[in-house]
């Protein structure tokens, strides 16, 4: 929160010790500027030379002389002169002992000045000043925490960073969020029980006071809670987990204190901590053993749900993308016990968040959202929110007065795919980079078990430089072992396209390569799909996120066994590099048609490939470009 603006005191009012501390510079600064002025010299002099101040003692030019500890100081001026002409010289630190003489000698007027005594005063001054202002430095420092000390910079300091709850703001309803009907059901009891508590209580009833939000990033997990809260209509408290980690130890523990106190003062009343896991990770784990600050924060937060006594109408509501990390202390009953699960939406999901999000926007077409739904599964309401935006923003780039089609294709190819790069590319790397998308083109257009083509393109994306795009025929929710097998084929067919046309292969199958690997080692040591191992769980990583878990936990099966698993692995890639390599000579010459177009064009939609390939390998005039990139999306 920031801090109130300081004002004046009014009348009887005594000043504030921030003002106090501003009148103290103010004085001290008047102070020093004052022994400055009084120790300066009220006559003006002109600096000269000591041999030139006893060459003008020498030719009589001097009438008076000044004598100091370590100067000397002449008056040349004429009697009757308006301004009188002084020069000022230092005099040597070994003395003269020519210069009395020398100004009895010319009848010059002596006067002697006693030497100035050092005082207290102008010796403390300097460390003074030094002091008062570090002081004020340190207190402006602290000003960003608290307005004052003890009851303001370390009482702020302890207070918690959450938003209070502002009526200012537009309230969010369930009617702001799409795409989670199950997870709505699930929290929209709770809202009865923030409208009338007393209802439940008076039968006894005690709602859960602890709900777990759960789903990966973007789904919406934030938006429930304000949405619950707004359907409420019940002050809206939220934080996140990362606030409460300070250096010292303890702050974390009186923010946590302190927000929960508020939100029992405003009951009925909504709490949302996002970013559970960055505060309620296992405790005790990892190489360097726990972290006392976040530890005893989350043995507060354990306090404080434990705290209710059923009658308080407060909601405590969690989100993590991480529930595999946190402490079971958390998910016992009586806390964090129900567990509210947000996927990833589905098309009918995705076209409803899609309206939600262009009901403000000029689109040419509100029918093109239904495309958009269908070609971006795996989008999350936030991955669909900036495609919006993108397609947007490409509208306004041409100044044109509504979003198209073409709009929105080239905002989900890029959101998707990554930014079009401009790069020099060799001929040669063009043609290698053509018959290798080429080949994971014909390979998923002749496996039957494969999604639908899309489109290529050996334009580079993002970290790509050219890709082959399928569209999901329906939501995968369990995977097939023929749909996994195909995945192998199509993933392997770039570099078999590569030596079976060119002889040689490249280093552009590493992510193929990789992603092949991790499919099929899963295949085989996780989901039971090879015969002579069987449905046994053999992987050699649990994907602990705690690296002390992960080194103390033993491996469960032999080294011949994990030998085994390795061999399986080789074999199920090398099968399916096979396949790969018998599609493309099966069906070369239509490849090699598709190869010469997609280097001319650079881009072929699903109907440019299903023309290569569809003639049987007949040589087919080359396609009219009539489509540029941004069209053939």
């Amino acid at each position: 929160m920031a801090n109130a603006a300081p004002h004046p005191p009014g009348d009887g009012e005594p000043p504030r010790s921030g003002q106090w501390m501003t009148i103290v510079s103010w004085a001290l600064f008047i102070i020093v500027l004052l022994s400055f002025m009084l120790n300066a010299p009220a006559d003006s002099y002109q600096n000269v030379s000591y041999t030139e101040i006893k060459q003008m003692i020498r030719s009589g030019e001097a009438r008076q002389a000044l004598l100091e500890d370590h100067a000397i100081t002449i008056d040349t001026s004429e009697t009757g002169d308006e301004a009188p002409q002084k020069y000022r010289a230092v005099t040597p630190s070994q003395g003269d002992p020519e210069l009395l003489p020398l100004l009895e000698a010319q009848d010059v007027e002596i006067t002697a000045q006693a030497p100035k005594g050092t005082s207290l005063l102008s010796y403390f001054l300097p460390w003074i000043l030094i002091l008062a202002l570090y002081f004020w430095f340190q207190r402006r420092m602290m000003g960003q925490i608290g307005d004052g000390f003890g009851q303001g910079a370390v009482g702020n300091l302890f207070s918690g960073r959450f938003s209070k709850p502002s009526t200012s703001t537009k309230r969010t309803t369930f009617a702001d969020v799409a795409g989670q009907d199950q997870a709505k059901k699930e929290v929209a009891e709770l809202v009865e029980f923030l409208r009338e508590p007393e209802r439940f209580q008076k039968v006894g009833a005690e709602v859960p006071h602890g709900v777990l939000l759960m789903g990966p990033p973007g789904t919406g997990k934030t938006l429930m809670a304000k949405a619950l809260a707004g359907e409420a209509d019940v002050p809206f408290f939220s934080t996140s987990g990362s606030e409460f980690i300070e250096v010292f130890v303890g702050v974390g523990a009186g923010r946590v204190r302190k927000m929960f106190e508020a939100a029992r003062k405003a009951a009925p009343a909504v709490i949302f901590i996002d970013e559970l896991d960055s505060i309620g990770r296992t405790r005790g784990t990892g190489l360097g053993g726990g972290h006392d600050e976040r530890e005893q924060t989350l043995n507060q937060i354990l306090a404080e749900l434990d705290g209710f006594d059923g009658k308080e109408a407060v909601v405590v509501l969690a989100a993590t993308n991480r529930p595999d990390v946190l402490d079971p202390a958390l998910l016992r009953p009586g806390r964090f016990d129900r567990h509210v699960t947000l996927n990833l939406p589905d098309r009918a999901a995705r076209k409803a968040i899609l309206d939600i999000h262009a009901r403000d926007l000029p689109l040419d077409d509100p029918g093109n959202l239904d495309d958009i739904a269908g070609g971006t599964p795996g989008f999350s309401g936030a991955d669909l929110k900036n495609l919006l935006n993108e397609a947007a923003i490409n509208a306004a780039r041409r100044s044109a007065g509504s979003i198209t089609a073409q709009d929105l294709q080239e905002a989900r190819d890029k959101v998707l795919m990554g930014t079009v790069r401009t790069l020099a590319i060799q001929p040669e790397e063009k043609h290698r980079l053509s018959v290798h998308e080429a080949g994971h083109t014909i390979a998923a257009y002749f496996t039957p078990e494969a999604d639908p083509l899309y489109k290529v393109t050996i334009i580079p994306r993002g970290q790509s430089l050219g890709g082959t795009h399928m569209l999901e025929r329906e939501e995968h929710h369990t995977l097939s072992e023929s749909y996994l097998r195909a995945q192998l084929i199509i993933l392997l067919a770039g570099r078999a396209a590569e030596k079976k046309l060119l002889g040689t292969v490249s280093s552009g199958a590493d992510d193929d390569i990789r992603r092949a690997t991790a499919l099929a080692r899963s295949m085989v040591a996780r989901w039971g799909m090879n015969d002579d191992l069987g449905p046994v769980d053999l992987s050699q990583s649990q994907d602990h996120p705690f690296l002390g878990q992960s080194i103390a936990q033993p491996r469960e099966h032999a080294d011949a066994t994990a030998a085994q698993v390795d061999d399986e692995v080789m074999k199920l890639l090398k099968r399916a590099e096979k396949a790969a390599t018998d599609i493309i000579t099966a069906h070369e010459r239509g490849m090699r048609v598709l190869i010469r177009e997609l280097e001319a064009i650079e881009v072929l939609n699903f109907e440019q490939i299903e023309a290569c390939l569809s003639s049987g390998g007949k040589e087919t005039p080359r396609l009219p470009e009539t489509v540029s990139c941004t069209e053939t999306t």
